[in-house]
């Protein structure tokens, strides 16, 4: 039996992790940190702060593995360095805090093209976050890269309606690694990682996903 953080569970691959979790037989209990509560479950312990100063100390970053789902874009965001604060400074103190509590396994959500030399902001801190938390020595390290993430959200992210369209219509042309997942097999993946990660650092690519 495992005990797993969930980062990001209120997000559209976060939520396919909670619930995959609460269903899952493996998982014992769920710590699950938010901004907002979750809905109570017995098998989580949920955190609630604004996430902007996570307790470095706090008992409940003692865990099995972890899952980092969490994600935003600059738009969203409002500013380059407010998107850098939640997609490379929050993501790799989750990391740093679960690690130093003797966590072992680490499960991260990042994207097809990630690349830390990349001209494109999106992309150079999605490369430069794998490299950061791969430095952390983690026994087990899973890097989930998918393409598009396909599914529900609460709210739609600026030209993310349109692109999922266009690659419904170009789909036969589009190179699969492109083609987009959907999130709970994304969330799938992250799960496995955290649960039966083998020893070093595996890439999980969109082709492999689902």
């Amino acid at each position: 039996m495992s005990r797993i953080l969930i980062a990001g569970a209120t997000g559209l691959v976060g939520r396919h992790v909670l619930s995959q979790a609460i269903a899952d037989r493996r998982v014992d209990s769920i710590v699950a940190p938010t901004r907002r509560p979750l809905p109570p479950h017995p098998k989580i312990l949920n955190p609630v702060s604004d996430m902007t100063v996570l307790p470095a100390d706090a008992d409940w970053w003692k865990v099995d593995g972890v899952v980092c789902s969490l994600g935003t874009t600059r738009a969203n965001a409002g500013s380059a360095d407010a998107f850098r604060a939640i997609e490379l400074d929050l993501q790799l103190a989750v990391a740093r805090h679960a690690r130093t509590h003797g966590a072992e396994r680490f499960a991260l959500t990042s994207s097809t093209g990630a690349d830390p030399r990349s001209r494109f902001l999106y992309m150079r801190t999605k490369g430069e976050v794998e490299q950061a938390i791969a430095h952390l020595g983690w026994p087990s390290l899973t890097i989930v890269r998918p393409g598009a993430i396909l599914g529900h959200r609460d709210e739609v992210r600026k030209g993310e309606r349109f692109g999922i369209a266009l690659l419904r219509v170009l789909g036969p042309i589009v190179p699969r690694s492109y083609r987009g997942n959907q999130a709970r097999d994304i969330a799938a993946a992250l799960l496995e990682g955290a649960l039966t990660g083998p020893p070093g650092t595996h890439v999980v690519r969109a082709r492999d996903i689902g």
